[in-house]
Formats: C-alpha cells, sequence, structure tokens
C-alpha cells in the first residue's frame, strides 16, 4: 500500500517511464523476481504501436515493463495477468486537458502503483500461482512529434486504433498491454487503471468502476474487494456500447464522439475488445486512485486504491 501511494505521488520530473522501470526492476530483484523492461526500440519490433505512438510526444521515451512470479505447481492452473497503467504524467497531448487541476496527473500512473505495491505481497506470501504483471508506461505530451487526433495507429495483434481523441491515451497503452500479457500466457486478466473521468461522474471519489467479460473472475473480485473494504460497482457490458466504438476507417476507435456518452463504460470496453475471449476485469480507479483530502484513514493524494482487494485475491489463490 505504501509503495502504491509514495509512487503515485512523487512529481513528473521525479517518475518518468524510465523511472518506474527501474522502480519495478529494483522491487523485483529483490524478491528474486524476472523483470524485463522494453525500450523504444523493443516496443516497435514487438509491434507495440499504440504504446509507441502515446510516447512519441515526449522527450522521456516510454517503456513496457513485465514482471513474472512462478508459484503454481502445474500449468493447468494457469496465469493470472495483472496489467497496470503506467502514464507517468498525462497532459492530454495534443487534446490538451484544462491547466486547472493538471497536477494531480502525476497519479495518472496510479495503476502501475498498485502492481508496483503487489509484488510486495508475492515475495513475501508466496502464493501458489503464476502472475504475469504488465506494465506499459509513457508520458502524454504535445510536441511536434506527438501524436494527432485523426492518426491511425497499429496496436501489438495487428489490429488498428482510430485516435480521435489523444487525452483517451490510457486505453491505447493498456490494449498493447493486455495483448503482451496474452503473449506472454496470461489467462486470466485483470486491469487497474485511472481510465477516465467519466467515473467521477458516475461514483465520484467513493468507488472505483469495474467492466467485465466474465461474471465469475467480476464476482471474484468483488467478493474480495468487500472483504477488503473497498467500494467496486460492475457496470454494464451491453452490445450497444462495444457499437459506439466501431470506426469507418479502422477495427476500433478510441472513442465515441457522443458528447462523452457511458465514457467509463466504452473506456472500459475498448480495453476487452482486446482482451477478446480471455477472462477479463476492468477496474477504472479515476476517483478512487487520488484525494484532494483526506478522508477518514485515506491520505490526500495517492490513495493505493485496489492494492487492498487484489492483495486478497492473490493472498487467497
Amino acid at each position: 500500500m505504501y509503495t502504491a501511494r509514495d509512487l503515485t505521488n512523487l512529481p513528473g520530473n521525479y517518475l518518468g517511464p524510465e523511472e518506474l522501470a527501474r522502480a519495478a526492476q529494483s522491487l523485483a530483484a529483490r524478491y528474486g523476481l524476472e523483470c524485463t523492461v522494453l525500450d523504444e526500440r523493443g516496443i516497435r519490433e514487438h509491434g507495440m504501436g499504440g504504446l509507441a505512438a502515446v510516447g512519441q510526444g515526449s522527450v522521456n521515451p516510454p517503456r513496457m515493463i513485465a514482471v513474472r512470479y512462478r508459484g503454481a505447481s502445474s500449468p493447468e492452473a494457469g496465469v493470472l495477468g495483472l496489467v497496470g497503467k503506467g502514464i507517468t504524467f498525462d497532459t492530454g497531448g495534443i487534446s490538451l486537458k484544462k491547466p486547472d487541476g493538471m497536477e494531480e496527473m502525476i497519479s495518472d500512473m496510479g495503476g502501475a502503483a498498485v502492481l508496483l505495491g503487489l509484488i510486495h505481497v508475492l515475495g513475501r506470501l508466496k502464493p501458489p500461482m503464476d502472475v504475469v504483471m504488465v506494465i506499459p508506461t509513457a508520458e502524454n505530451m504535445p510536441s511536434g512529434a506527438a501524436f494527432k487526433p485523426g492518426d491511425i495507429v497499429k496496436l501489438m495483434d495487428g489490429q488498428t486504433v482510430e485516435v480521435l481523441n489523444t487525452d483517451a491515451e490510457g486505453r491505447i497503452v493498456l490494449a498493447d498491454g493486455v495483448l503482451y500479457a496474452k503473449k506472454l500466457g496470461a489467462t486470466r486478466l485483470i486491469d487497474v487503471a485511472t481510465l477516465t473521468g467519466a467515473v467521477l461522474v458516475s461514483f465520484a471519489d467513493v468507488a472505483t468502476g469495474a467492466v467485465t467479460n466474465d461474471d465469475a473472475l467480476l464476482q471474484e473480485v468483488l467478493a474480495n474487494a468487500q472483504e477488503a473494504g473497498e467500494k467496486i460497482w460492475p457496470l454494464p457490458n451491453y452490445p450497444e456500447y462495444r457499437d459506439m466504438l466501431k470506426s469507418r476507417v479502422a477495427d476500433i476507435k478510441n472513442a465515441t464522439g457522443r458528447d462523452r456518452w457511458a465514457g467509463c463504460i466504452t473506456a472500459g470496453l475498448f480495453i476487452g475488445h482486446f482482451a477478446g475471449e480471455t477472462p477479463w476485469v476492468h477496474l477504472d480507479t479515476g476517483g478512487t486512485a487520488w484525494l484532494w483530502s483526506e478522508r477518514g484513514t485515506e491520505p490526500a493524494g495517492g490513495t493505493g486504491a485496489t492494492v487492498r482487494t487484489l492483495a486478497r485475491l492473490l493472498g487467497k489463490s
């Protein structure tokens, strides 16, 4: 929990993609876990065009981080894939955010921070399961090199994304992250991300939103959330919402273009498109990963939201 909070609170000039990768390597080494980091060249060689596009506007290049924990007694047990959004600062890119409150965007790597905090759980409890953690990390900055609205980017599986809004970048890097986790053997997926402002409209800073393609996995997450004292609320996955992401010029578009209707749901379902048939749960901590003022036992700043839930899930496996 403290690791997640401390990382989330670091300012953007202290924590870029390279520094986040070093933090992952240090934590993994502490517990003898495998950690690999792809630099910008490796990202392009693996066909991760989404992560490459989001990171290309910054002088601090992107990284793709993977941490492996091997604890299962047999391969039939499967592999839990955890994917965390690691946007170390989000200006919105060419689709620039309003300046008021933009300083909070140091928290846009809150999902990545949760996963790094969970390394302590794996290292100390040593649960009898296999886990792969994947963190796509980048800075989303406006520059002459930045990706633009109207661009078409190709992701790791060859599918194309029509970019309507560069401030909807998190779902793009997470799509490459989910695809990478599947390539590394993940048979179930949970992604954690400060993905949308829309979740604040629905739940304020009280609850995390959830979207899924697998009710059994969702119920497992919700049961652990209740035991951990964290509030997570499921949102519907109707085909009409998926239809809102259809593109005329690519396989999928990264925004609906309809006054952000169902923004939290469609953002999650964008990621779900790349999860495919693999059981998957998306957790949108856009309202819960950061508090402007302390509330009860929760401090102002980074909260580490969903660490307790996922720690219980790992510890009970």
